[in-house]
Parts: structure tokens; C-alpha cells; sequence
């Protein structure tokens, strides 16, 4: 996978600007405000810089592990002398990393508190240009911390911790520093500078020590999971070749990058991590092939252990060169005492003009040539065993950004994971809902089946009352006035006048016909209840030689639906129809008492009553309408022989049938 250069600028870039120091990561109470969408793209955009982040990588073997001041002392500082005023835009500094055996790798005595102060020749007091305080979890950290700064010309800097970190093993306050990286462009001014120091511990067989802090080497591997993995060239064992690169012009050399064999990937390692790196090391600078004019860039003896690492850095002297000659001077007995069994090699040789690599894919041979089967190549194709080789601080701000997604990402993770659970709590409740729902659709669809089955047979059942209500009484006059006609053959006049009123009760028995199939549709049927029911008892009651009809709470029985008020009217009917055939009163009472929740009907009369032997003395056309009605009804008998029917009707006002 291939990084974009310009995603590896802008990134950077933003770094520089962050008032944080770092890339701004969000906060608890920022990813706790974000919607789902924005999480989930918030997330997608962590993983997606992950991946082209450089990726930590800690050193093994043996080191220098940088500063370490005296323990338990009240103020810790250390000053690097640059030399001459540069332009300060950045500083790097790497924590002491320690290994735990819970939390894995942390960083050690890391100040809580420090401040920086540059300042020049002539301005011992300097000015602060950055002050750090930080996070409760700083043990955590271990990346590198990165300050950006406005620029400032200073030829010194200084870090002064005013709150110390703690030693893990021992509880001491104590300020522990890994390196320190003073960048003035791309170049880090503070390579092997002097140091001064409040204090300086020794100990560790020298491991610690204040040069170490400005000694360009860092806890870690360049893993930048970019480009391609390339293998070191190294020579055969006992061989020790010159090594001649053509740069193919003539270019300003002012900084060299020598980078180590790597270990290799195995557990444990077969070597101390300088294999194939001279302990004495010359390298000469020419602008003819011949190197007639050549002239000494670099000199350096390895004097100790220490002084090595996986990148060898140095800033050298500017001189203009085409040709660069690396080899090695007589090896120390004392560093390496097999002389015969020596060997040379690099994962890397970087020649740096301007802050540019000139060195890049430029052509390498080797004085012998070399009968090595790893490529010479390899020496300037740009990549080590873990891929592409980054500017030096480019690489370290990656992984302060990496560090700070990887202390992003677990939070949006969690608020991801509350959200979904909330959103599975609300879809299970929705598709309770939705099964809710479709039961209760269903239940409705049975239920509306049910009560349409119900209506239907109560329809039909009202139809058959109302027929033999209304058609009952008509027909049984049709019935004696034939029966007169027939008895009046011999009278001409009473025979027409039987024969009339047989036609008058045919066309009232067609009307009331018509009039029960369409009652439940009928429209100003009974809209005045008591009017029609007054009407019905004169008409019926004609021949009686009293009857009395008393009415209350004509309000609520105006407020009676229609259904309601028919059913009560046909009640009534029915009731003085039986009082007709059967009852041979003379006499009829009604009385219809109406309130907000009931209506009582009572009609009685002072005929000879209702048969004696009839465990249930209410007529069967009674009892049906009364069942249509939902309504109480009783029947009893009178003081005088006659019959009493009390009916009693609730005034419902809510219902599927009404």
C-alpha cells in the first residue's frame, strides 16, 4: 500500500499547527455530542490514517537509553547548546520507555509539568516557548511528544521540569528523557550537541548519561508500513570493501544517515544489533572519481558500546561532492577482537543536501568488488527491512499522531458500541411493536368478522321482530275483517266497507314490510319519540275507555340514538299489540321515565293478565326485543288481574353496534 504524499503533508502540516502540540484528537464530551453517522465516519477516518501511519517498532538488544537526572532532587533542566541562532519551529522529545509487566511498554519518570526557554548568547534568561502539562494517564504515552512553536531564532534551548515524573521501580522523583529533537526546518539542530544538565546520574554501565539526550537515537525501530521491505546489503564475512557512490553531480553534503543492519525478526536475536557497522569509520568526499581532491566528511571511532544505534546520524561540515568513499579504519581489538571474521554493511546510506537525500538510488560499488549475494543496490533504494525510510521527523510526528488515534479510536469505539446497543433495545422494542401490532390486526380483522357475523344475524333477527311487530297486528285485522266480510254476503253496504278496510290494512301491511327491511337506514323515523309514541296509543287505543300516558326526561330521550329510540317505539308497539289480542282491558297505563344513564318504559293494563301456569309470563316477542335492545325486562301481575311490563334500557353511549 502506497502513502500519498501529499495525505502525508497535510497531515503533518496540521500537526504543526495544533495548539495540543498534536494532532487534536476529539475529547469524551466531543465523541458523546456526535450523531451515529459522524461516529461511524469518524471512526472509518481513524482506521483509514492508521493505516498509513508509521507504527511502532521498539528497539532490542543493547543502548543508550538517554537522560537521567539525579534522583529525588527539587528542580531537574537540561540546556542544549546549538551553537549559532537557528530558526526553531519544532521540538521533539522522547520519553525513557520501560517495560511493564501488566500494562506492557510505558513511559518512566516523564515530567508531569516542564517548561521550554530559548534564548541566545547574549540573553541568558531566554524566553518560555512552550509549557506542558500533562494528562493524568502520561505513563501511557510512549510516543513522542511534539511541540510546535511560533518560530524563534535562539541558539539555545532549555527544559526545566517544575513537577517530576516517578520512577516505576523505585518510587524516586526523577526527570527521564530519551532524546530531545530541536528542528530547525528539517534539520534537527541539537544532533550531538553539548548538554548541560542540574544534574547528571551515572550508573547502568554508563547507559545513562546527558549526552545520550542529543545523541540522535531514539527506542525505536522506522516501521513506516509504507514501500516495499528491503534486505540489507552485507558483505561476506572477513570482506571489509570501500564503498564509492556516485551521486551524478555535484551537490552540498551537510548531514549523513548511516542505518544499521537490522536485527532480524527472530526471538531471541543472533547479535547485539551493530553487525556489520565499523567501530572506526572514515568517510570522504570528492568531486573526481579518483578522489584526487578528496576530503574528509566524517571520522568517527566508536569508543564504547553505547555509542551506536540503529540510525547513526551526524551534521557535518557543508562541502560540495559528487563522490562519496565510506570505509573502515583499523577495527578496535576492544570492540571487536575477531578481526578476521569482521564484516561491513548497511541497511541504508542517506547523504543529505538541503534536507534532500541525494543519496537516492544512486549507483554504489564496492573496492573489491564485493562477492556478496545481497545487492549493493539496496544500500540507496530508499526502503529498510519494514519498508519505506521517512525523514526523520516526519516519522516521529507519526507517531505521536498514531499514539493519539490509538487513545481516540477505544472511545468511539465505546460510544459506537452504546449506541448500537441502544439502537438494538429500540429496534427489539419496535419489532415487539410491529408482532404487537400485526396481532392486534389480525385480532381487529377476527373481531370485525365476529361482530359483522354478529350484526348480520342480529339484522335479520331484528327483521323478523320488527315483521312480526309490525305486520302481526295488521294481519290479524286483515284476518277478522274477512272473516266479517264473509258474514256480511247478504249486506251490501257492510261488505264494501269490510272489503275497504281489509284494502286500507293491506297497503299499511306492504308500507310496515318495506319499512322493517330499511328501518336501520331509515332516515326521520322516531325523531320525535314522544310525539310518535302518543300518536301510536290513539291510534291503537282508540277503543279503550281510558288510557293515560305519562312522559319525563323528554331531554335524554331526544338524545337516544335513532336505533335506540325505534327499538323503544317498536317495544311499545308490541306491548299494546298483546294488550289487544289478549290482555280484554279497558284500561292502559304508560308511563316513560328517561335520565342520563337509563330509560324505563313501564306499560300495565286491567285485563285478565298473562296465563298462571307459565314459569315466565313475558311473551316471547317481548323477551326477543328486549335481547335486540339490551335491556332488563320484567312482567308481573297487578292488584286488579291485570299485567305490568317494566322495561329498563341503559342510555350507552359508546359501542361497536351502538
Amino acid at each position: 500500500m502506497t502513502k500519498h504524499p501529499i495525505v502525508r503533508v497535510l497531515a503533518l502540516w496540521i500537526l504543526s499547527m495544533s495548539p495540543q502540540w498534536i494532532l487534536a484528537s476529539a475529547t469524551q464530551s466531543e465523541i458523546s455530542s456526535m450523531s451515529l453517522s459522524q461516529l461511524e465516519e469518524r471512526l472509518e477516518e481513524i482506521d483509514s490514517r492508521l493505516e498509513d501511519l508509521a507504527s511502532y517498532s521498539l528497539r532490542g538488544g543493547i543502548g543508550a537509553m538517554g537522560y537521567h537526572s539525579q534522583p529525588n532532587h527539587s528542580e531537574a533542566w537540561v540546556e542544549v547548546d546549538l551553537g549559532q541562532p537557528y530558526p526553531i519551529d519544532q521540538i521533539i522529545i522522547v520519553p525513557t520507555i520501560r517495560r511493564d509487566t501488566n500494562e506492557g511498554f510505558q513511559a518512566d519518570a516523564f515530567p508531569k509539568r516542564f517548561r521550554v526557554l530559548a534564548g541566545n548568547k547574549d540573553n541568558e534568561n531566554g524566553i518560555e516557548i512552550a509549557n506542558y502539562s500533562s494528562p493524568s494517564d502520561s505513563s501511557n504515552r510512549i510516543a513522542p511528544l511534539v511541540i510546535p512553536i511560533p518560530e524563534v531564532q535562539a541558539s539555545w534551548v532549555r527544559l526545566e521540569a517544575t513537577e517530576l515524573g516517578t520512577r516505576a521501580h523505585s518510587g524516586s522523583k526523577a526527570l527521564l528523557l530519551s532524546e530531545m529533537l530541536i528542528f530547525s526546518g528539517a534539520e534537527n539542530v541539537a544532533l550531538r550537541r553539548p548538554v548541560k544538565a542540574s544534574t547528571n546520574a551515572s550508573g547502568w554501565a554508563n547507559a545513562w548519561d546527558k549526552r545520550f539526550l542529543v545523541d540522535g537515537h531514539t527506542p525505536y525501530l522506522m516501521n513506516s508500513t509504507t514501500g516495499k521491505q528491503s534486505t540489507a546489503y552485507l558483505s561476506r564475512t572477513g570482506e571489509r570493501p570501500k564503498l564509492t557512490i556516485d551521486l551524478g553531480k555535484i551537490y552540498p553534503v551537510s548531514r549523513i544517515h548511516l542505518h544499521a543492519v537490522e536485527q532480524g525478526d527472530t526471538v531471541p536475536q543472533a547479535f547485539k544489533g551493530d553487525l556489520g557497522f565499523p567501530n572506526s569509520i572514515r568517510i570522504k568526499g570528492s568531486s573526481q572519481a579518483d578522489f584526487s581532491d578528496a576530503r574528509d566528511l566524517l571520522v568517527h571511532h566508536r569508543e564504547e558500546l553505547f555509542d551506536s544505534g540503529p540510525i547513526m546520524m551526524w551534521r557535518i561540515q557543508e562541502i560540495a561532492c559528487r563522490y562519496i568513499r565510506i570505509e573502515e579504519i583499523a577495527p578496535s581489538p576492544l570492540l571487536n577482537p575477531s578481526v578476521e571474521n569482521s564484516r561491513i554493511g548497511f541497511s541504508e546510506i542517506e547523504l543529505f543536501s538541503n534536507g534532500k537525500n541525494v543519496a537516492f538510488e544512486a549507483n554504489v560499488t564496492a573496492t573489491p568488488p564485493s562477492r556478496s549475494p545481497r545487492p549493493l543496490s539496496a544500500l540507496t533504494d530508499g526502503n529498510n527491512f519494514f519498508g519505506k525510510i521517512l525523514p526523520i521527523k516526519d516519522w516521529l510526528n507519526e507517531l505521536a499522531i498514531r499514539q493519539e488515534l490509538e487513545i481516540e479510536r477505544p472511545l468511539v469505539v465505546a460510544e459506537l458500541t452504546l449506541r448500537y446497543a441502544r439502537q438494538t433495545k429500540w429496534l427489539e422494542r419496535m419489532f415487539m411493536i410491529a408482532i404487537l401490532l400485526t396481532m392486534g390486526m389480525f385480532i381487529t380483522v377476527l373481531l370485525g368478522r365476529y361482530f359483522r357475523i354478529r350484526q348480520a344475524s342480529r339484522i335479520r333477527e331484528r327483521i323478523a321482530a320488527d315483521l312480526h311487530d309490525e305486520l302481526g297486528a295488521d294481519l290479524h285485522t286483515i284476518g277478522l275483517y274477512s272473516d266479517f266480510a264473509m258474514d256480511s254476503l247478504d249486506s251490501r253496504e257492510e261488505l264494501i266497507e269490510s272489503l275497504q278496510l281489509i284494502r286500507e290494512f293491506t297497503d299499511r301491511s306492504g308500507t310496515a314490510a318495506r319499512h322493517c327491511v330499511n328501518i336501520l337506514e331509515a332516515k326521520g323515523i322516531c325523531e320525535d319519540l314522544v310525539e310518535d309514541i302518543k300518536s301510536l296509543s290513539k291510534r291503537m287505543l282508540a277503543d279503550h275507555h281510558h288510557y293515560e300516558i305519562e312522559i319525563k326526561g323528554r331531554a335524554f330521550l331526544r338524545e337516544l340514538k335513532a336505533q335506540k329510540r325505534i327499538d323503544l317505539f317498536l317495544f311499545y308497539k308490541e306491548c299494546l299489540t298483546n294488550i289487544l289480542r289478549h290482555s280484554e282491558s279497558t284500561e292502559v297505563s304508560t308511563r316513560i321515565e328517561a335520565n342520563a344513564h337509563t330509560t324505563q318504559l313501564t306499560v300495565s293494563d286491567n285485563g285478565k293478565g298473562v296465563a298462571k301456569s307459565n314459569g315466565n309470563p313475558t311473551p316471547p316477542s317481548l323477551k326477543r326485543r328486549a335481547r335486540l335492545m339490551k335491556a332488563k325486562i320484567k312482567t308481573e301481575h297487578t292488584a286488579d288481574g291485570g299485567t305490568l311490563i317494566e322495561l329498563t334500557l341503559k342510555n350507552q353511549r359508546f359501542g361497536f353496534l351502538g
